[in-house]
């Protein structure tokens, strides 16, 4: 497992990089990484907490895209590990700068980050930081690290339709909401689905049923500020209308519950949830597929 390989990528051993350090009069240390005698990249390492650097790298436009810039600024910063002592070192992107950001990955950083307009009214800059601690990016252990830190996270929505006697759908009137929505929220991280939305029962409204099966899987696209999501709709059955009798609701997010049919709730959610709820309506035996509540 590695890096794929840039556009004429060439190979380069230890001995055609060097670095060269000097200790500027404003006391900040200024690395110069060399190529055969040639000044490759210049990298300055600006203390901003104990043993933790800021750093900014500049390269020798001649050597972009030649696998040099990514070897340049990886051992710049083994050199801040081993010669400087330093526990961490970070550095700061424009966020469309998908150059640099490659780079400062296969140099071993690791995103962590957006630091809204922090390089202007206009310009958000991604946080990209290494530890001393961190496998070296050319080790399995170092790849998926940093692989798993700049892949693209979406968020998980895990919802449930409980039915009453007649086939109406529970639904939740909310604190924090005009809207009602179905019972359920965001899945937590390293938490499955099915999970969450029985965590969520729990809380919400003192529930404690078993997840009888996936009716839905629906992309939801951004709305209303919010990023996209995967929303996972469950079945969790049929009850007696007396079950609400039995809830003890989280009183910060719920106000009340009520069992809806598709007309009975189309003036109380969004649209959204009206096409699932008339999609639910006409649902197979094999859970939906949807995108923003369209089949495929």
């Amino acid at each position: 497992m590695g890096w794929p390989s840039l556009p004429g990528e060439q190979r380069l051993t230890e001995a055609d990089l060097v670095v060269r350090a000097e200790r500027a009069p404003d006391g900040l240390d200024h690395l110069t990484v060399l190529a055969r005698g040639e000044t490759v990249a210049t990298v300055s390492v600006r203390p901003v907490r104990e043993l933790t650097a800021l750093l900014g790298w500049q390269f020798n436009p001649r050597h972009l895209g030649a696998g040099v810039p990514h070897r340049a600024l990886r051992l710049a910063v083994d050199h801040c590990f081993a010669k400087l002592g330093l526990h961490r070192v970070e550095g700061l992107v424009p966020v469309g700068d998908t150059a640099q950001l490659r780079i400062a990955a296969r140099a071993g950083l690791r995103r962590e980050g957006i630091a809204r307009g922090a390089g202007g009214p206009r310009t958000d800059l991604v946080r990209v930081a290494r530890l001393a601690a961190d496998p070296m990016p050319d080790t399995r252990d170092g790849f998926i690290g940093v692989l798993n830190a700049n892949l693209p996270t979406k968020r998980v929505i895990s919802q449930a339709v409980l039915r009453d006697e007649q086939g109406r759908v529970l639904l939740c009137e909310l604190t924090y909401k005009r809207e009602w929505d179905l019972p359920g929220g965001v899945v937590d991280p390293w938490e499955s689905p099915a999970s969450a939305v029985r965590r969520e029962l729990a809380e919400e409204l003192g529930l404690d049923l078993p997840v009888r099966g996936l009716l839905v899987v629906n992309w939801m696209p951004p709305w209303r500020g919010w990023d996209d999501a995967c929303q996972f709709v469950f079945d969790l059955g049929r009850h007696q209308r007396s079950l609400v009798a039995t809830m003890r609701f989280e009183a910060t997010e719920i106000t009340a519950v009520h069992w809806c049919t598709r007309e009975e709730a189309r003036t109380h959610v969004p649209e959204y949830l009206d096409v699932l709820l008339g999609r639910l309506e006409t649902a197979g035996p094999v859970p939906l597929h949807l995108e923003a509540g369209q089949p495929l």
